[in-house]
């Protein structure tokens, strides 16, 4: 049986400027870097850096990060001032800055987990919302 997430790997066309923004903008611990490539991580998260060919995607598929309700405007404040690009305005339940990486990996910072992403489905549901628990 599967036990959750065990890492995740994002390519890149350029290891330090990608290593640059992950270790000093959003604050990443570096673990290990070389030549094509680097291990940063973030709480449980482990994320590796690959050099490649990025080509991220062009649909809403992305890679969310938590935050607390506390250091989430200041945060947000610092990527603004930082000139990230932003790629949606959010929508959902709880509050997110949506942001691209420098090779154009879509990104979420967000406010809140499953338990409150689930208490809000009931009192405004998703079309066509099956509940199994």
């Amino acid at each position: 049986m599967l036990g959750g997430l065990n890492h995740l790997t994002l390519a890149t066309g350029d290891l330090d400027r990608s290593f640059a923004f992950y270790v000093d903008l959003l604050g990443f611990r570096p673990r290990v870097k070389w030549a094509r490539g680097a291990y940063l991580t973030q709480g449980n998260l482990w994320l590796c850096l690959s050099c490649d060919h990025p080509q991220p995607a062009k649909d809403y598929s992305h890679v969310a990060l938590s935050i607390s309700a506390e250091l989430f405007p200041a945060f947000c404040a610092h990527l603004r001032q930082a000139g990230i690009e932003e790629w949606k305005t959010n929508s959902s339940e709880g509050e997110s800055f949506y942001l691209k990486d420098p090779d154009g990996h879509q990104l979420e910072i967000h406010v809140g987990d499953l338990a409150s992403r689930l208490d809000s489905l009931k009192t405004r549901p998703y079309e066509g919302l099956v509940w199994f628990e």
